[in-house]
């Protein structure tokens, strides 16, 4: 008897172990909903397609970053604003951790920016200058996500760089935002 218990208990356990088309079992090859499935990797210009056409809505941002008693700035500095994609979001959470909210040491950003570029990206991305109040604005967006991207230093004295994202949606209005 101890002997059958053994073999069936050693089969199940095989059986739990065996590769499937998808993967090993219990473990699904797709990623979570969140990283936007398995093209999420590959960049098609016709997921940025929506973020060409002209709309009502716009973004009116400031950078309220402290850390502790330290005061950031953008002033001077270049603010991206980048269309949510599949693509895009991965990029996000690679780049960020996150795909809504991050403020992250610039060094470690650039150490996990990829080598190599990815197809005409650039093209769809929209830029704006912090002014020296460390505001900035986009205008004629149309609805839908986007993500806020800029450089921040200490506003008095030294300190580490932090590259901030956010993630923000339009729908036909001006949003204010403040990246913190």
């Amino acid at each position: 008897m101890k002997r059958v218990l053994a073999i069936v208990l050693f089969a199940a356990a095989l059986t739990a172990c065996a590769e499937t088309p998808e993967g090993p079992a219990g473990v699904s090859s797709t990623p979570p909903p969140s990283y936007g499935g398995s093209a999420s990797s590959v960049f098609r210009a016709r997921d940025f397609a929506w973020s060409t056409a002209p709309g009502a809505g716009g973004i009116f941002g400031v950078l309220g970053y402290r850390s502790g008693p330290v005061r950031y700035t953008c002033e001077g500095k270049d603010v991206i604003l980048t269309p949510e994609t599949p693509w895009s979001r991965l990029r996000m959470i690679i780049l960020y951790g996150s795909a809504t909210n991050a403020a992250v040491p610039l060094d470690v950003v650039r150490a996990r920016t990829p080598a190599t570029s990815a197809g005409d990206y650039a093209s769809y991305v929209r830029k704006a200058t912090c002014d020296g109040d460390s505001r900035f604005t986009f205008k004629g967006l149309p609805d839908g996500a986007w993500f806020v991207i800029t450089i921040a230093r200490p506003a008095d004295g030294p300190g580490e760089p932090l590259a901030l994202m956010r993630r923000v949606e339009t729908r036909g209005v001006p949003r204010s935002v403040t990246l913190n």
